[in-house]
């Protein structure tokens, strides 16, 4: 898997946090982990018809605060 990296930078992050009482951080890279996981498989499943051709055209996401 191309993306193993973002997992291991991911993990690094939350244990970090973790160790130094970024209890906040802890919880928001979990959020950012389940997000990847999701993310990762969808962008290794194989993409055809109408799904490849919008696959440039979806906004990304709008981030709510």
């Amino acid at each position: 898997m191309r993306h193993d990296w973002i997992f291991d930078v991911l993990t690094d992050l939350r244990s970090y946090a973790v160790q130094n009482g970024l209890r906040d951080l802890a919880e928001q890279v979990d959020i950012t982990l389940s997000a990847a996981r999701r993310d990762v498989a969808a962008a290794d499943r194989p993409k055809g018809g109408a799904e490849a051709m919008l696959q440039d055209e979806t906004p990304a996401p709008r981030r709510r605060h």
